[in-house]
């Protein structure tokens, strides 16, 4: 075959290539919603299985027809409302105005943060009419999963609906749990938000896909054609070399969840899920596969930008392997 001329590979989309700073993601940008709930959820990957589905689009051409299905496993355990997020408008945005903790914590958020000795402001003192913005801080409970953890996550989530809304809700759900059934439903798009399984120090082949050059190469097999111009004397940052490899926060964009249940026995194994062991709460399934390993915390967050050609409803599901 000729020789394909590929000048790079690898996308310069997200620089530099280097660890998260921590093992679950942050998410700066939540799709918006009318109703006055939390814009995300969160739940740990759990792995991946098949189902047998009812094919539901439209425009398929096996419609109606029981097609193959690969779905990811999400384990997701009640979260809880830490504290209620104030905001302000300022010159350089919205800044963080106010915050009230819950009158009532875990003992295990100890190892998070440190908890008030007490708490002297109450919700009755915040009037909503003197912020522009209100969201909630939530932390999970891994210690109700078979993962082998007690230290919660910690993050924020934005709210929907009027800054009226967004204080009802928040005030009545303050310190208490969430369930997923509250937030997202079985048929809608979805934005995962994780942290990439971590390869380490890698070289420029496993890293950017360059070529691997003849034998009769000189210096090296396995690394670019090319490191740049003599003159100026200086390494430009877009040419494949050897570094970091995966543990990077990443989006993936508009997956389909076709799925909640409450009930963990329609797809626990006898012997539990490989590097996971078994499900007991509550779990979804998302249609393909998501970014990091089993056990790494995934924040569900709603659509930036939702696929039209994505159906609404959920698809008939007529088998999950087990």
């Amino acid at each position: 075959m000729p020789k394909t001329h590929k000048p790079r590979k690898g996308s310069l989309q997200y620089w530099p290539r280097k660890r998260a700073k921590r093992a679950y993601a942050r998410v700066r940008t939540f799709g918006l919603a009318k109703e006055a709930k939390p814009l995300g959820f969160c739940g740990y990957k759990v792995g991946m299985t098949h189902a047998i589905i009812t094919d539901n689009k439209a425009t398929s051409m096996t419609k109606g027809e029981n097609i193959f299905c690969p779905v990811t496993i999400i384990e997701c355990p009640p979260i809880k409302t830490a504290s209620i997020l104030f905001y302000k408008k300022t010159i350089s945005g919205l800044q963080l105005a106010s915050a009230l903790m819950a009158p009532k914590l875990d003992k295990e958020l100890k190892r998070k943060i440190i908890l008030p000795k007490k708490i002297e402001k109450k919700i009755e003192d915040f009037k909503p009419e003197e912020f522009d913005d209100i969201a909630v801080l939530v932390y999970t409970q891994p210690k109700l999963t078979t993962i082998g953890k007690k230290k919660p996550e910690l993050f924020r989530l934005v709210l929907g609906g009027s800054i009226q809304k967004k204080y009802e809700w928040a005030k009545a759900n303050l310190g208490k749990e969430i369930q997923i059934n509250d937030i997202l439903k079985e048929g809608q798009q979805i934005d995962i938000h994780a942290i990439t399984k971590g390869k380490g120090f890698q070289g420029p082949v496993k890293r950017f896909g360059v070529a691997i050059r003849q034998h009769k190469s000189e210096k090296t097999k396995r690394g670019p054609g090319n490191l740049g111009a003599w003159h100026p004397h200086h390494g430009n940052f877009t040419v494949a070399h050897a570094g970091q490899t995966g543990y990077h926060q990443r989006i993936d964009y508009n997956k389909w969840l076709i799925k909640i249940s409450k009930k963990p026995e329609e797809i626990n194994k006898t012997c539990g899920f490989k590097r996971y062991g078994i499900v007991k709460n509550s779990f979804v399934l998302v249609k393909g596969s998501i970014p990091g390993p089993a056990k790494r915390l995934i924040i569900l967050t709603n659509p930036l930008r939702p696929n039209k050609k994505i159906p609404k409803e959920a698809p008939a599901i007529n088998y999950i392997s087990k």
